[in-house]
């Protein structure tokens, strides 16, 4: 069994910043892709950013810029550096990993998600 377990998530005022952490544990062999979506009320899910073990990073533009994101191998975490934060990055946020199981299996995992509000 895999767990995800995100931390940091609360509510900022717009400019403000946010750093959130979500912590893989359980039966790893290898943590993959790693990545940030997040959920707004009556939208859907959507990327924000992933990182490959190997550092290689993608953002989605409207964060670019803004978020950074990051991880440690060695503690099988990743992270999400939110700056300059708007009214609009409010959501639920989601950490995702893709991992090889000590079973061996391929599975792709979802945190429970933190909650980020932004107010005006």
């Amino acid at each position: 069994q895999v767990q995800l377990v995100e931390s940091g998530g609360g509510l900022v005022q717009a400019g403000g910043s946010l750093n959130l952490s979500c912590a893989a544990s359980g039966s790893i062999f290898r943590l993959n892709t790693m990545g940030w979506y997040r959920q707004a009320p009556g939208k859907q899910r959507e990327l924000v950013a992933t990182i490959t073990r190997g550092g290689t990073i993608n953002y989605v533009d409207f964060v670019k810029g803004r978020f950074t994101i990051s991880r440690d191998n060695a503690k099988n975490t990743v992270y999400l550096q939110m700056n300059s934060l708007k009214p609009e990055d409010t959501a639920g946020y989601y950490c995702n990993a893709l991992i090889h199981t000590q079973s061996m299996h391929l599975v792709q995992y979802w945190g429970q998600g933190t909650q980020v509000t932004v107010s005006s």
